[in-house]
């Protein structure tokens, strides 16, 4: 539409429809990692969406350096075309066959994914353990287990089942928020959500060009664009490495005090011009390296493990659309921030906010490193009651 057309209004629509088909991905890959990632593998694998998208900004900064208008929509178009091949390789999750009645497919899923016999005692333990997990009520009795005796729980056992036909007439929404666990849980990562855009980093990425001449004036917009995106693919690389190694706890906090301290300096140094222009450059580069070792991709590793699956995708649907707002509003207001607090008053603003998150971080955020899906929801709800 964009190549064939010189109307603004198509060339937005066109843009929309774009917009929604990315928006698509954000928002079901983490649903989909939830649903077939194994614990010991959770982290890494809910941080390669982050680790694509760094890559796919490389590549655009080089194709848009590289490439004219016309030759960049129709490269951009043949990545389209590859995805759409690529997806129909995927196999669907055992969690959303045993939602649709189909067993033996979900069994068979397992065993793909699990790359075991459908006969194993591998595969028959965790069909066991997924179809208790899409039961509505399977939150509320991993809850109450962990906080009552087992004799409790006999004695109660018919008004647990008054409790689950109730559950599971509870639509998704209202589960969401009556739900102690899931509440709480939609609170902590809405909150590092939010902290993560108020770093500054998408209007950094969209202002690049204009940040360099700037910070940097002697280099070449394009090639510090470039180092930008390289060094954005290194850090969400790292992360991905390193998540489940040392945890979720220990990289998003030492990646938010490393970035308030590229912050601040970036603005004492150009607010202060006390060091040569490519310090300040060299500044930015690892405020993106530090940003995206953790600060930058935690927050969406804690989204793909933190809910139970019959709340995953409306979470997951709400928290992305805060996101994408924040993201509209941070990049609208950051040239009137740059112009009424220069650029050296906006890093010091943007510092903030990883002052914050890090003592969020070190407050509020559980470990959940290695946990199953039912020990997260018990570590939320431990945390609700201190």
């Amino acid at each position: 539409m964009i190549d064939f057309t010189k109307s603004s209004i198509v060339i937005l629509i066109a843009r929309f429809i774009a917009g929604a088909s990315g928006c698509a991905f954000l928002v079901h890959s983490p649903i989909y990692i939830s649903e077939v990632a194994e614990e010991s593998i959770r982290g890494t694998l809910a941080s390669a969406p982050m680790v694509c998208y760094c890559l796919g900004a490389l590549m655009s900064y080089l194709i848009g350096w590289f490439f004219t208008y016309r030759y960049i929509i129709w490269i951009n178009i043949a990545f389209c075309i590859l995805y759409m091949g690529l997806m129909l390789t995927v196999r669907e999750s055992p969690i959303s066959l045993l939602r649709q009645k189909k067993e033996e497919e979900a069994r068979l899923a397992i065993a793909y994914y699990r790359s075991a016999s459908v006969s194993s005692k591998l595969v028959l333990d965790e069909f066991s353990r997924l179809k208790q997990q899409v039961t509505p009520a399977v939150e509320l009795r991993a809850v109450r287990t962990s906080l009552k005796e087992v004799e409790a729980e006999k004695e109660k056992l018919n008004s647990e089942i008054d409790e689950t036909e109730s559950q599971e007439k509870m639509s998704s929404l209202k589960m969401l928020f009556t739900s102690p666990s899931s509440r709480r849980g939609f609170l902590v990562v809405g909150v590092f959500l939010t902290l993560q855009v108020m770093m500054g980093m998408v209007a950094v990425q969209v202002y690049a060009k204009e940040i360099f001449k700037q910070a940097a004036p002697g280099l070449s917009s394009h090639l510090c664009s470039v180092m930008f995106a390289l060094v954005l693919l290194a850090g969400s690389s790292m992360s991905a490495l390193f998540t489940d190694k040392f945890g979720r706890k220990i990289l998003l906090i030492s990646s938010a005090v490393l970035v308030g301290l590229c912050l601040i300096g970036l603005g004492v140094l150009l607010h202060t011009s006390i060091a040569p222009p490519w310090v300040s450059a060299v500044l930015i580069l690892c405020y993106c390296f530090a940003f995206m070792f953790g600060a930058g991709s935690i927050p969406y590793v804690l989204l793909a493990e933190c809910f139970i699956p019959e709340v995953q995708s409306i979470a997951s649907m709400m928290l992305l659309e805060w996101v994408w707002l924040l993201n509209f509003v941070v990049i609208g207001i950051f040239p009137f921030m740059v112009k009424f607090f220069g650029i050296h008053g906006t890093f010091y603003a943007f510092s903030c906010f990883a002052i914050a998150d890090t003592i969020v971080g070190l407050f509020i955020l559980p470990e959940t490193k290695g946990l199953t899906n039912e020990q997260i929801q018990e570590t939320f709800l431990r945390g609700r009651k201190k």
